[in-house]
């Protein structure tokens, strides 16, 4: 470990603490580092927003994606007080960084009170059997969108 990423780690920590006291949401921070530079920041500010996606992660990304004026992070680096959960993970993968830290882990978070282990466990039931039922409906309907997607020239890739 660098002295930079501990650097950049105790700010995502101290956003953590900072947001959490504030009331912003619970004890979650990130930062988003390019080139050693932080580019992107967040708290967890679920409460405060009544948003359940303004996980720390998502308002870091959503951030540094409108400073760099792009939609992907490469190059970048996240620090992330805690282990993400799913919803971060899946973030994460769409924004494309160059590499993850993390503090806490999912056990840690689970001991907080913050226990994601059932969503992991939900993502392997068939959607009949899920806590909140999925079902597909107008399925037809709806690829014929992708058909056109697929067909379409000018379309940018991500």
């Amino acid at each position: 470990m660098t002295e930079e990423q501990k650097f950049l780690m105790k700010k995502a920590i101290d956003l953590s603490r900072s947001g959490m006291e504030a009331g912003k949401g619970g004890p979650f921070g990130c930062v988003i580092a390019k080139n050693g530079k932080i580019i992107g920041q967040g708290s967890n500010s679920v409460l405060e927003t009544n948003d359940p996606t303004a996980h720390a992660e998502i308002v870091a990304i959503r951030d540094a994606c409108r400073n760099l004026n792009s939609f992907q992070l490469e190059g970048c680096e996240i620090f992330a007080s805690c282990e993400p959960c799913p919803m971060c993970l899946g973030a994460i993968y769409w924004a494309r960084p160059s590499r993850v830290f993390f503090a806490n882990t999912k056990k840690d978070a689970a001991i907080a009170g913050f226990d994601d282990d059932f969503i992991y466990g939900e993502l392997e039931l068939e959607n009949e059997k899920r806590k909140i039922p999925f079902s597909q409906i107008m399925q037809e309907e709806a690829f014929k969108v992708f058909q056109d997607w697929i067909a379409k020239g000018n379309k940018i890739l991500y």
